[in-house]
């Protein structure tokens, strides 16, 4: 079709307007050829003409249909030309409030001065992994471009943000960046994502100021390289910088304000740290007050400085330096209250009242008087001598200016270097994505030297990105075959000739500087020479002789002459810069450190670029201005963009008044202009714009088609539809997949599509219309025979009616006139009982009152009586006590002194000592003997003396050895002493960790608290729904079921970080063991225990149940914050010295607990020791009596020698009577001390063995028991009296514990009868309540009362008789257990005790235990295995089992069930080690299989037997709750010994574990398939349509191979539906997976939805709704309606309703909020504004009815969040599910290989 066809009447276009820039208009009458001027109507609906160019008859633009309005891509745009461009970011921006818009390859972004919840980990979270075209404009998916090219290209990337001042572009980087950050992460050890975002506040702190068009407006450019290692993890970053405006320090304009550091110091001048730097307010300091804007609305900034200095230590800057930088920036602004006062015509001086001098000098530790003297005179060097020549006023206050922003730019670029610094990585990065933020093109009404370089930095730049475009056009049309014609593009290179070429302008003004009286004007007299009327580029200004002009690829420019030399030498005082280096501070000596004279050119080029250490002549020679340091500077930046891939965002500011959402259209399209944004759309559209591909447009224009141009082959018929719709074949081009458009042809399309539907609508409504009326008619024709007839049936009612009421009047009289008289005839008799009854009461209560009152004076006068005996009977009893207390004492004291009497004669002692001659003469003999072994003991003493001297020369020799060791222990002190200083860093290293960990102590402590108290929450609140439910279950049970989910899903997600922490400590835990083995021979060298106890130590610690019960330990110690795990995870070694240093901990407290119990030894011994000196006293007694006996018996002898022969000494005579006397006395004695000897010996040994155990070291013991031993052989021999003396004390204390134990015991039987009688005396006065209550009634009454309280008693007695019974049985139960256990180890131990003695009858035994066990086995249900056939059996039933194949085969749950039979083996044998390591190491072994083998099938029949294993154990367990649902068999193998109600938490909370690891596996295979079937698939065939698409398309996913459908999506939940039954899986529990199957299907859904403009339709409302009606056929199909998976689909159904809702009116606005009630507000008002219509008959939805909306939702109460989280797990829940199976009947295949299992 022509071009001049299209301007036909209601065609629409745009015509140029001063106010708007463009207007539209309507065609009011078609266009001749011809025609002067064009009638037009305005949206107003005023009549224009609009006048026609006679000679070029340019026409006004055409305006693109509404459909194509308000696209993603402004590529897409059939019409593409300015008005075009610039109405749909109109339309986007205000309408839809959407920021981002691709042009191309262009994202442009608008600046919304406005916070928008766009950027948070959710929205990231949705672009990662998503491509390009596929989601709706934004940073993140060009970011994600960049990052996916990057790893499959591995090709480096750039991001180039340009645009001008308020624009956005420092937050658009900074959310790349961001971006790059959160999805790719950091390598093992350094934080470089962190750090990479911490370096953003410290560049906007330094780097950033407030100017009148941007709060927050980049002050420099910046180039940011974040490197990226072989896996796209960030590994380092680096930063360059272009251009400080080094002016702004010392000048801003009005409303604008330094660089935020200075307000931020100033802010903080009332800190303590502070106060050195003598600060004070901003409006003190010229230097900050002269914009008289210090403060900016919204921004603190005392809080910017906290996070300033947060990021300068984030990036390792210390405490020292920082304050150094504050001490820097200080000293500039005092330097800036520096006055300087004329002293003359031609020299000044310094006042310096206030002392800002001083304070300057002050804080950069310089000379006063120097500073002072240099900053008012300058040294001239002629060729003889140096004069040092006085300044004027003028000349000095700049050169203090000049001496400011030299130390401003030295420290910027020092701190760029440190940033650098903490940003490098010791290793090359593979790759790398550059963000350039730059800035934009920029003109004002007084340009100068940096507008010059900013203008020429964008020339190159542009030129740049016009090479790309260029390139990227011919790519495609070679791709596609497409003949190639050259297009006609802008190309700057004369404009770049221009500034840098040879004898360009930055040449002219290097060579003026160089000249020594050059200025401004002999330079701008230069530039006229050289390139005026020569270049076309190059003009002169007609009013002035000191500008010039240069024609920018954006806009003319006019510069000002002024200032260009001095700001491109950029001269400093060279004495002044020798002042400062010659400082004592060390970080100002650092920055001038690189300074090679002082006049030389400050830059804030990239540090290290140019190469310093020539000679200072040389360099004066050779100094680099500064526009040549950035012309070198952007050539490298040019160099390093060219090698990458560029990815361009275009920022754009809408207005100047920072109003939110509100575009000028002015300077709109001056920095589309600008931008480059325009020329790629002037190229785009020189050639063939619109890009369909073959099954895009067969689908869009399929309603053009008719039955015979449909063929096999798509691109044969959109050929053939083509050639007959388009006459003219240029207008078209076929490639190999698309269609190549010319401008204008998608919008013809779109007419002839319009057209056709707009006839078929029309046939649709003519016979829709008569259908309606046909029906309408006969409705009415329906209705008036049913009224008539009613009419009559009401008629004969009312006739029966009246019938009725008149006879049921004269019965309802009858009745009445009867009820009034029964009525009157009750009430008098009423009347009379109760006089009656009033009467009987009144004569029974006075009978009453009268017998009480006798009652109470009988009891009064008994208890009167009693007292007054009592009181007499304990006065007698006190007297005879006391009297017999007296008699007894005298008698007693007459009979001590009577003894005392005795015990001090002679005779006494007689008496005592006869018979001990014969003691005396064993002592002697022992002696004898003593003497003996003596010798022998000196003569072994005298060979030891003899091996001990061989010994000693073995010791010399070792002696010199080791000598020898020592000197060489001396050559190596030095390497002691180091390793010493790495111990103690390494211990402060240490001390720093202790604190980390305990705080994970504590943390995990406070996780315990919180998952305890999460428990008992839980149980209290089932509890109370339990007690509850019968009551309330009609009022609030959805309430309470959700409080319920809640306090579950608290606690699984707190199970859940617990489980992660516990996989992240075994991790840890295994590198740290890996750690310790490879130092475990250094350990070794340097420990000083022996390899058997470290390996004792090793075997301890390394027992199955003790591991796993000590990794739970462990694993709970740890805490929730991941942070600190990764630091922990980083200092493995410094964990491993920590562990040490605890050793030496618990050593040393061992040291302090032997310590003690020497301390306690000590005591004992002293006890000892005193004991032992009572004992020497009584053996000094006994000698004494030892020598009396001698004497006695010396004197015995002497006189038996001399009676001798006479007789006396015969048998019969009296000596010798004598001497058998006392012979018979010592025999006697001597027995009976033999007796008492026999006796106490016993009692001695247990009190050796309990003075054994107080002592515990055998040392101790042995001293202890050696001092008594010595008293023994000096008393007698066998120590018979110490024994005796010993046994007493003991006995004495064993008598007095008898005698507490009995009174303690008497105390609980008073305290008893006490109790009892206080129950006697209850009992008692409830008996006397109830009879005189009885006494009240009458005599039936009260035998009533009495039967019922005998029968409350007997009731409760039999109640208590019944209990006690219960606990009996119970006990009895219990010992039969007990003894059958006893008997069948005493049976065992008889039948090898009888085995051993007696072979012939071990067959018959044999034979007779085989019959036992096979009874045994089929009656118990029990498996039994041997303790080394553990391992192998989890090898087997765990490990190795898989769920295809054979374990498919097997009864559902049998590896739960063969691991419970085990495990009552166990407890029925009370091993409780076998209880415990069986649990433990299924558990963990059933989690390590899930760790290796994460497929959807292993985890789901995992979740089954673990289920099935915790149902075993709460079915089996013994609880009532659990057994009512079992048989009496299964209640027989319930356990016994074992309450493991414990390790049921511990199982449920795996099996919660498995649950949330099956559901994250079903969200990764369900993920993408969500979004192609749900939303992309055309479902319906011919509703959806295409719209056109621009080159940012989407991935196709529509009737090609491999793409998903909803038939996919149906078969995966078939095949999760039937696996998980299959594997016996809870019917309950695969309702909660399809649940949540649904939920993440609904989520994924709506947050493309939400993202996706295109998807945002009323035809695609339909898809949505009838793919929903698909899954919910699925629900019916299954049966799972109930399930809660509807429900979960709810926001979705309501989303695509709210598509296909009516827009316009407030009804519907309220019929939205009434219907969308499971949507939030920013979700529906997302919705409402990308509704997006598809044809032209559909309408947009105006802003009106959105802010209506938002009115009518303002006062819900929800979540600002826009995106669903779609990892959100519900809480699960595992109902008792008990299992039918009877244990005694599993079998076991044999395919297992489980023959070493035993049936018991």
């Amino acid at each position: 079709m022509a071009a001049l066809e299209l301007y036909s009447k209601f065609a629409r276009v745009w015509i140029p307007d001063t106010t708007e820039v463009w207007r539209s208009a309507e065609l009011t009458k078609d266009y001749k050829p011809g025609d002067p001027v064009l009638h037009l109507q305005l949206e107003d609906e005023t009549g224009f003409e609009y006048k026609l160019d006679p000679k070029s008859i340019v026409l006004p633009p055409l305006r693109n249909p509404d459909i194509l309005v308000g696209e993603n891509d402004l590529t897409a745009l059939s019409y593409l030309h300015e008005p075009a461009v610039l109405h749909n970011l109109r339309v986007r921006f205000t309408d839809s409030k959407l920021i981002y818009t691709y042009c191309g390859i262009i994202l442009v972004a608008i600046n919304p001065y406005e916070s928008l919840s766009i950027y948070g980990s959710d929205i990231i979270s949705a672009y990662s992994g998503q491509n390009m075209g596929d989601m709706d404009p934004h940073i993140f998916a060009v970011s994600e471009e960049a990052y996916k090219q990057m790893a499959r290209d591995e090709k480096n990337q750039s991001i180039i943000v340009s645009g001008e001042s308020g624009a956005g572009k420092t937050v658009s980087a900074k959310y790349a960046m961001r971006y790059f950050a959160t999805v790719s992460g950091s390598s093992a050890e350094a934080r470089v994502e962190e750090k990479v975002l911490a370096s953003s506040p410290i560049m906007e702190a330094i780097g950033n100021a407030k100017t009148t068009r941007n709060d927050n407006s980049s002050r420099f450019g910046k180039y940011i390289e974040i490197g990226f290692d072989r896996n796209h993890h960030i590994i380092g970053a680096n930063m360059r910088t272009y251009l400080l405006e080094k002016s702004r320090v010392v000048f801003q304009a009005s409303e604008e304000r330094n660089y935020h550091i200075f307000y931020q110091l100033c802010a903080c001048a009332h800190l303590p740290e502070f106060e050195p730097l003598k600060l004070g307010s901003a409006d003190d300091f010229p230097y900050t007050n002269q914009g008289r804007s210090p403060i900016i609305e919204g921004v603190n900034d005392l809080k910017e400085m906290e996070a300033t200095r947060k990021a300068f230590s984030l990036l390792g800057i210390t405490e020292a330096h920082q304050m150094g930088l504050f001490q820097i920036l200080s000293a500039i602004l005092h330097l800036g209250n520096v006055e300087v006062k004329e002293r003359g015509s031609s020299s000044c001086g310094i006042s310096d009242e206030s002392g800002h001098l001083a304070v300057f000098c002050d804080l950069t530790e310089v000379s006063y008087e120097s500073m002072a003297h240099w900053l008012c005179h300058k040294k001239l060097k002629t060729a003889t001598e140096i004069l040092n020549k006085p300044v004027t006023r003028l000349e000095a206050t700049n050169g203090r200016d000049a001496l400011a922003k030299h130390i401003y730019a030295k420290l910027f670029s020092w701190i760029v270097s440190q940033v650098n610094k903490a940003l490098s990585t010791s290793s090359k990065p593979h790759s790398f994505i550059g963000v350039l933020d730059i800035y934009g093109f920029e003109t004002f009404e007084v340009n100068s030297f940096e507008q010059f370089c900013i203008n020429y930095a964008n020339e190159k730049l542009q030129q740049q990105f016009n090479m790309h475009v260029f390139k990227l056009e011919q790519e495609e049309y070679m791709k596609e075959q497409i003949p190639w014609t050259l297009i006609d593009f802008y190309d700057n290179q004369p404009c770049i000739n221009l500034i840098e070429a040879k004898m360009g302008l930055l040449d002219l003004l290097d060579e003026e500087c160089t000249m020594p009286k050059g200025s401004d004007d002999s330079w701008a007299q230069k530039l006229y020479n050289t390139h005026l009327k020569k270049s076309s580029h190059f003009e002169k200004p007609r009013m002035s002789n000191k500008a010039f002009i240069i024609l920018h690829f954006a806009d003319k420019v006019e510069y000002q002459c002024d200032g260009f030399l001095e700001k491109n030498k950029d001269t400093v005082n060279e004495e002044q810069i020798n002042v400062l280096k010659a400082s004592k501070f060390d970080l100002l000596v650092e920055l001038f450190q690189d300074e090679e004279t002082p006049a030389a050119p400050s830059s804030t080029a990239p540090p290290g670029r140019a190469k310093v250490g020539r000679s200072t002549q040389s360099f004066r020679e050779h100094k680099k201005s500064v526009g040549l340091q950035f012309r070198n500077s952007l050539h490298l930046l040019m160099d390093t963009l060219n090698a990458t891939t560029p990815h361009y965002v275009r920022c754009i500011k809408p207005n100047d008044v920072k109003a939110p959402f509100m575009l000028d259209p002015h300077r709109a399209v001056q920095q589309l202009r600008a931008c480059g944004v325009l020329e790629t759309i002037r190229i785009s559209s020189a050639g063939f714009p619109s890009r369909w591909t073959y099954q895009e447009f067969f689908s869009r224009y399929r309603v053009l088609m008719r039955q015979k141009d449909f063929l096999s082959d798509r691109k044969l018929t959109c050929q053939s539809v083509l050639e007959r719709l388009v006459q003219n074949k240029d207008k078209y081009q076929f490639g190999k997949t698309k269609i190549f458009f010319r401008a204008g042809q998608v919008a013809y399309l779109e007419k002839l599509r319009a057209d056709k539907l707009r006839a078929a609508c029309i046939n649709i409504q003519k016979t829709i219309r008569c259908w309606l009326a046909r029906k309408k008619y006969l409705r009415i024709r329906q209705a008036t025979i049913t009224l008539q007839k009613y009419t009559r049936g009401h008629q004969a009612r009312c006739l029966c009616k009246t019938l009725r009421r008149t006879r049921a009047t004269v019965i309802f009289q009858k009745y009445t006139r009867m009820w009034a008289a029964r009525r009157q005839f009750l009430r008098q008799r009423t009347a009379a009982v109760l006089i009656q009854r009033l009467l009987r009461g009144y004569t029974a209560r006075l009978e009453y009152k009268r017998l009480v009152c006798e009652r109470k004076a009988l009891l009064i006068q008994r208890w009167v009586r009693g007292f007054l005996a009592r009181w007499r009977f304990r006065r007698i009893k006190r007297a005879v006590v006391y009297l017999q207390c007296c008699v007894r004492r005298m008698l007693a004291r007459r009979e001590l002194k009577k003894l005392k009497i005795e015990a001090r004669s002679v005779e006494h002692y007689k008496k005592l000592n006869f018979g001990m001659e014969n003691k005396i003469m064993q002592l002697q003999r022992k002696l004898d003997e003593q003497h003996k072994e003596n010798r022998e003991l000196s003569e072994q003493t005298r060979q030891m003396e003899s091996h001990s001297a061989t010994e000693l020369e073995k010791l010399h020799m070792q002696l010199k050895t080791l000598q020898e060791v020592e000197v060489e222990s001396r050559q190596r002190g030095d390497l002691v002493t180091s390793l010493q200083e790495e111990l103690e860093l390494v211990r402060q290293e240490l001390e720093k960790n202790k604190e980390m960990v305990a705080e994970l102590n504590e943390k995990n402590t406070l996780l315990k608290s919180e998952k305890d108290e999460m428990n008992r929450l839980i149980q209290e609140q089932e509890q109370q729904i339990k007690e509850k439910s019968e009551s309330i279950h009609q009022e609030a049970p959805e309430h309470l079921q959700a409080q319920l989910n809640e306090e579950r899903f608290r606690y699984q997600n707190l199970l859940t970080e617990h489980l992660k922490l516990e996989e992240r400590y075994a991790d840890l835990r295994s590198e740290k063991e890996a750690a310790e083995l490879s130092k475990h021979d250094h350990n070794r060298a340097d420990s000083g225990f022996s390899s058997s106890q470290s390996e004792s130590i090793h075997s301890s610690v390394l027992t199955g149940s003790e591991v796993s019960s000590l990794e739970r330990e462990d694993a709970g110690q740890m805490a929730a914050d991941v942070s600190l795990l990764l630091k922990l995870q980083r200092r493995v070694a410094e964990l491993e010295k920590e562990k040490m240093d605890l050793q030496s901990e618990m050593d040393t407290k061992e040291e302090q607990l032997e310590l003690e119990q020497t301390k306690e030894l000590e005591d004992c011994q002293r006890v000892l020791g005193a004991q032992r000196d009572y004992e020497a006293l009584k053996r000094q007694e006994l000698e004494s009596d030892n020598k009396k006996l001698k004497k006695d018996l010396q004197e015995l002898r002497q006189s038996l020698s001399k009676g001798s022969g006479s007789k006396l000494a015969s048998p019969g005579g009296q000596a010798y009577n004598v001497l058998l006397e006392q012979l018979n006395s010592t025999t006697e004695e001597l027995e009976m001390r033999k007796e008492e000897v026999l006796i106490l010996r016993s009692q001695l040994v247990n009190h050796e063995a309990f003075k054994h155990k107080e002592t515990g070291t055998e040392g101790d013991s042995g001293d202890s028991s050696r001092s008594p031993t010595l008293d023994l052989h000096e008393l007698n021999e066998d120590g018979e009296l110490w024994m005796a003396y010993e046994s007493l004390k003991e006995t004495n204390r064993i008598l007095v514990s008898q005698l507490q134990t009995q009174g303690q015991t008497h105390e609980k039987e008073v305290e008893g009868l006490r109790a009892e009688l206080l129950q006697l005396r209850a009992e008692l006065d409830q008996q006397q309540q109830m009879l005189s209550n009885s006494l009240e009634l009458p005599h039936d009454a009260r035998i009533q009362a009495s039967l019922q309280h005998e029968i409350s008693r007997l009731t409760q007695q039999n109640m208590d008789l019944l209990e006690q019974m219960g606990k009996q049985d119970k006990i009895i139960r219990k010992l039969k257990k007990h003894l059958k256990t006893y008997m069948k180890k005493f049976g065992e131990a008889e039948g090898v005790h009888i085995e051993q003695s007696s072979p012939e009858n071990m067959v018959g035994e044999s034979g007779r235990t085989v019959s036992i066990v096979r009874k045994e086995r089929d009656f118990q249900g029990m498996l039994e295995y041997r303790r080394e056939d553990e391992s192998k059996l989890f090898k087997i039933l765990i490990t190795e089992l898989k769920p295809r194949g054979v374990a498919v085969n097997l009864v559902t749950g049998l590896p739960a069930y063969i691991l419970f039979m085990c495990l009552r083996h166990a407890d029925y044998a009370s091993d409780d080690q076998r209880v415990s390591t069986l649990l433990n190491s299924s558990i963990n072994t059933i989690k390590n299989v899930l760790k290796k083998r994460g497929d959807f099938e292993t985890i789901s029949f995992w979740l089954a037997n673990t289920c099935r294993f915790l149902h075993c154990l709460r079915q089996y367990s013994g609880e009532e709750a659990y057994a009512k649902h079992n048989t009496p068999r299964q209640n027989e193998h319930c356990l016994t010994n074992f309450d493991l109600s414990e390790y049921r938490q511990v199982l449920s909370d795996l099996a919660i574990q498995i649950y949330q690891q099956l559901i994250r596996v079903i969200e990764n295979i369900l993920h993408p398939k969500i979004a192609p079937a749900m939303l992309e698939q055309e479902t319906i065939q011919g509703v959806m349509g295409v719209k056109p698409t621009g080159m940012r398309k989407r991935t196709p996913s529509f009737n090609e191979e491999g793409s998903h459908s909803l038939e996919s999506i149906l078969k995966q939940l078939d095949v999760f539906y039937y696996t998980l039954l299959q594997h016996g899986n809870d019917t309950e529990v695969v309702r909660q997976v399809i649940k949540q199957q649904f939920y993440v299907i609904c989520s994924v859904t709506l947050n493309n939805l939400l993202l996706r403009k295109d998807m945002c339709s009323w035809s695609k409302g339909l898809q949505i709704r009838y793919n929903v009606c698909q899954l919910e056929e699925w629900l019916l199909d299954k049966d799972l309606q109930g399930s809660g998976a509807r429900e979960s689909l709810e926001p979705l159904i309501q989303a695509a309703q709210l598509l296909q809702i009516k827009k316009k009116s407030q009804d519907d606005a309220e019929a939205i909020c009434t219907m969308c009630t499971a949507l939030t507000t920013e979700q529906i008002v997302k919705i409402l504004r990308l509704y997006t219509p598809v044809n032209e008959f559909e309408e947009r939805v105006s802003i009106s009815f959105i802010k209506s909306v938002q009115t009518l939702l303002k006062d819900r109460k929800e979540s600002s969040q826009l995106l669903m989280d779609a990892k959100i797990i519900f809480p699960v829940t595992f109902p008792f599910n008990p299992s039918p199976v009877a244990l005694e009947t599993i079998q076991i295949p044999s395919s297992l290989n489980l023959s070493f299992l035993t049936r018991v």
